[in-house]
């Protein structure tokens, strides 16, 4: 594999016709064969878009199917526990409070995932950027951001299920067992 500067003062169509004359001229054996660099750029980055596609599709779905086991997950919770949300609705405890205390446990868990997966998916991440010809630095607040929004998900399908079962009425609750 031979490279060549074209001259910039001449189109790239006329400097290919010199060379493929040149080896049609000396090199009878072998055909004139070219592709530019540009070409091989565009097929590499095509093959990284395809990667990140599939990325986003399996990310997405990853983060759909947790939420459906979280969902499950609450609402099992919000069921063994009819009866002391029923007792501390009576005693006084708001909605928001009683959201509280069933999504306080998610948090922790949260924190915890992110303790462990994070310097993992850092050292992945970083050793995955490094391979690339141009090399991009992995920054610190895409964690952050990347926590924030786990917990905005949980947050939202644990609230979903913790505001059915802290509008249930405690007479009702407590009644059932």
């Amino acid at each position: 594999m031979n490279h060549y500067r074209l001259n910039p003062a001449h189109s790239i169509s006329d400097n290919l016709a010199k060379i493929k004359m040149i080896f049609d001229k000396y090199s009878v054996d072998y055909p004139f064969e070219y592709h530019s660099a540009d070409e091989k750029y565009a097929q590499k980055f095509k093959e990284n878009k395809k990667l990140g596609q599939l990325s986003m599709l399996f990310a997405g779905l990853t983060i759909f199917i947790s939420c459906l086991g979280l969902f499950g997950l609450i609402t099992f919770m919000a069921e063994t526990r009819t009866k002391e949300i029923g007792v501390r609705k009576v005693l006084g405890a708001s909605a928001v409070g009683i959201i509280g205390l069933l999504s306080k446990g998610f948090v922790k868990l949260i924190l915890i995932s992110f303790l462990i997966g994070g310097p993992v998916a850092y050292y992945i991440m970083r050793k995955w950027l490094s391979s690339s010809t141009y090399s991009v630095g992995v920054q610190w607040w895409w964690f952050i951001v990347t926590v924030l929004m786990a917990m905005v998900i949980a947050f939202i399908t644990v609230s979903f299920q913790a505001m059915k079962a802290a509008r249930v009425s405690p007479v009702k609750s407590l009644k059932t067992e």
